[in-house]
């Protein structure tokens, strides 16, 4: 049986102190810890938010992202070599430099990544200089060394040990100057092809490159924005389609049932963008359904 351990990373020095850094504290008042019977270990505060973008990296916040990548890092790396399975929740997509870092320290994981959009922003063409747009280059090596050489690690994931999943921002990102992740050696598999394959043979694709004895397991990254706009309006950077729910569900299930999921971090669900709480309670009950898997 899976070991669930939350740890809350309410860090938006990628993003902005509008609403994310609640997200812990409306999932697990949504029940999450009860659908995973899991422990909690914790919550790692995030330096002050500093509005202004540092001329020399273009991000918002460099330092604080760097040193607060360390601290979430310390804070996981024992949980993983305990065999437990830590549940992450953000705050924005920019603790995934802490995430991956804790794998990286130990040895050399995959990842899989599922997000609607690609998070490919090299920092020149980040319209605010927000990382949260940029996780995935960084984590796997591109941008400033601040940020991307933690504790002399880069890249913290190889590309070939990426899956990038259910995107759908391609035509986006690239109008507004974002690098192209087609151009590199992560595995992609859009929503478009998701849907013509369905969920859960995807997710087997998915795994194939996550799977392997070169490999300790694999990560899972989860943005909010990966589902459908009409079943999660509650996110900053609205986009029309997404997955369904049970959609969802299938890919935790599968990455669970393979054995080498290793922890999963989740980011940039807006509470504030919902007033009932209606949405954070579907969102623990389907993350419950999902990582319940084994």
């Amino acid at each position: 049986m899976t070991r669930f351990a939350i740890v809350e990373a309410p860090s938006v020095l990628g993003l902005f102190p509008k609403g994310v850094e609640t997200l812990p504290a409306a999932l697990l008042g949504a029940g999450l810890a009860e659908h995973l019977q899991a422990r909690h270990d914790g919550r790692v505060e995030p330096p002050p938010y500093d509005a202004r973008r540092d001329p020399e990296t273009k991000l918002l916040n460099p330092q604080g992202l760097a040193q607060y990548a360390v601290n979430l890092a310390d804070r996981l790396e024992p949980l993983l070599a305990a065999g437990e399975f830590p549940v992450v929740l953000g705050g924005d997509c920019s603790i995934l430099l802490g995430c991956t870092l804790a794998n990286r320290r130990r040895g050399r994981a995959g990842l899989l990544f599922l997000d609607g959009h690609a998070d490919f922003y090299q920092p020149e063409a980040e319209p605010n200089g927000e990382a949260a747009s940029m996780d995935l280059a960084l984590v796997t090596g591109r941008g400033p060394e601040l940020v991307t050489d933690l504790e002399g690690r880069s890249p913290l994931v190889r590309d070939e040990d990426v899956t990038l999943l259910a995107h759908r921002d391609s035509s986006d990102a690239e109008s507004h100057g974002s690098q192209r992740v087609e151009d590199s050696g992560i595995g992609i598999i859009n929503l478009h092809a998701l849907r013509e394959c369905g969920a859960a043979a995807t997710a087997r694709r998915a795994l194939d490159r996550l799977i392997g004895p070169q490999l300790d397991g694999f990560w899972i990254h989860l943005d909010a924005d990966v589902l459908d706009d009409a079943i999660m309006p509650a996110v900053d950077y609205r986009m029309p389609g997404g997955l369904q729910w049970d959609e969802l569900t299938t890919i935790l299930r599968t990455a669970l049932a393979s054995g080498k999921a290793l922890g999963m971090d989740i980011t940039i669900f807006n509470p504030k963008l919902d007033s009932d709480g209606s949405i954070a309670r579907r969102f623990a009950a389907a993350l419950g359904e999902g990582l319940n898997a084994a």
